[in-house]
């Protein structure tokens, strides 16, 4: 084989291709680098670059949020640099060696070898360098692929498209996969009659997490505290007194408008003062959809490192309000402190063994922590309603008056306060003896 091979020279042009090649080789490099970076980013680079201002960092985020065209991109602009990168070569070996009639050393030189470099510079090394090394190449290559996404746009939504079906099928296939329902029943059976109930309800919370939305937790805008922008600053400190949270919202003339939030700390070094324009210390309030998944505020709080958030419906309007406290409450149950004790059961008084009394605004949630049972007890019944009075509004269709009285399953629920607008207050008669 070896006698076979007969060089033939090199000329300017064989050089020209071999720097060709090499630029060539460095770009699949770079593609090949690229791939592997994006999706290695740490999560604490991700939240350094959400809370950074350099357009670097934006464009790698913009990037990320379309994985599907960015991996199309690369797959692309990688298959053509490698095809191109196989041409060149093949004619480079053509123009520097004789091969004769040896099939066998056209294979080893043109396959074999290119093959291996390409594997080798092209994809191994880049790939290994591009793990270690995720956030600054990232940053550095984002404007290239910015540019080629641009470029091959036609050619990559041609091949989204064409992997829809596929996408679509797989879809379909996972449409029997369990439910959130099904698990939570899951651990209803695969645990011991002897776990304790909060053992229990921690992992049904758990198996529950990533399907509640921020609505379900909140707490309701006629049960929201907040202060007016222009309040004086001494009845100010008196309804801090009076109230006892340490984060108030601010409104300027509605409840819709809100301006900021209040932290209590912030007045302590002028808690002396006696007309001290406190306003200047309010800090940027952070609104949330009421869809929103509250694993993913709960994300959100963590990296923005705050404990509060406003909750606004579809037009922008106030909703509620939900806390840290909220959210983790949802896996290992009621946190109390030193001040709980005060308000402690303020949604709900019990009268005997099998009766209580609710305040209408009750969330659901909450109401089935009292009596121990699943979140999704009422599902086929609360339609959109997150609280027991929109329960009984969803179930009967109307405002019902005093006395008023209606079931479900084992509950009873008689409506003891209303006036033409709402109800107040609801008893509620639950006789466990029937079961589940």
């Amino acid at each position: 084989m070896i006698l076979a091979l007969i060089f033939k020279g090199i000329t300017w042009v064989t050089v020209l291709c071999l720097v060709i090649l090499c630029v060539l080789l460095f770009f699949s490099a770079l593609a090949s680098a690229s791939e592997t970076a994006f999706f290695s980013l740490l999560p604490n680079d991700i939240n350094e670059m959400e809370n950074s201002d350099r357009r670097s960092d934006k464009l790698v985020l913009e990037l990320r949020n379309k994985p599907k065209q960015f991996l199309a991109t690369i797959l692309i602009t990688n298959n053509l640099i490698n095809v191109t990168i196989t041409i060149f070569s093949a004619y480079i070996m053509d123009r520097l060696f004789d091969y004769g009639d040896d099939k066998v050393l056209v294979f080893i030189i043109d396959v074999v070898v290119v093959t291996s470099l390409l594997l080798i510079f092209g994809e191994m090394i880049p790939k290994i360098t591009a793990a270690k090394k995720a956030r600054t190449l990232t940053t550095n290559l984002a404007p290239m692929i910015k540019f080629c996404m641009v470029v091959f746009k036609p050619m990559s939504s041609l091949l989204i498209h064409s992997t829809a079906v596929i996408d679509k099928r797989l879809a379909k296939k996972n449409v029997n996969s369990l439910s959130i329902s099904d698990l939570t029943t899951a651990v209803d059976i695969t645990t011991a009659e002897e776990t304790p109930i909060e053992e229990r309800s921690m992992l049904q919370g758990i198996a529950t997490f990533g399907e509640k939305e921020v609505s379900d937790i909140m707490q309701p805008r006629v049960q929201l505290f907040a202060v007016k922008l222009t309040t004086d600053y001494k009845l100010l400190v008196d309804l801090i007194i009076e109230n006892g949270f340490s984060r108030i919202p601010v409104y300027d003339e509605t409840i819709d408008e809100i301006k900021g939030i209040l932290y209590v700390k912030d007045l302590l070094p002028h808690i002396e003062e006696t007309d001290f324009k406190w306003q200047g210390l309010l800090r940027p309030a952070f609104f949330v959809p009421e869809n929103k998944k509250i694993n993913d505020l709960f994300q959100d709080f963590r990296a923005k490192k705050i404990h509060i958030a406003i909750v606004v419906d579809e037009y922008g309007g106030t909703s509620g309000l939900v806390t840290m406290e909220d959210v983790l409450e949802e896996i290992v149950g009621d946190i109390s402190d030193e001040f709980d004790t005060v308000v402690e059961n303020q949604n709900y008084r019990k009268i005997d063994d099998k009766t209580y009394i609710f305040q209408a605004q009750t969330s659901l949630v909450d109401f089935c922590k009292v009596f121990d049972i699943n979140d999704f007890y009422f599902e086929d019944i609360k339609g959109e309603s997150d609280t027991l009075a929109g329960l009984i509004l969803e179930m009967e269709g109307r405002i019902p008056q005093a006395g008023f009285s209606t079931s479900y399953k084992e509950f009873v629920f008689q409506v003891e306060k209303a006036d033409r607008r709402r109800i107040i207050e609801i008893k509620v008669i639950y006789n466990e003896k029937t079961g589940n």
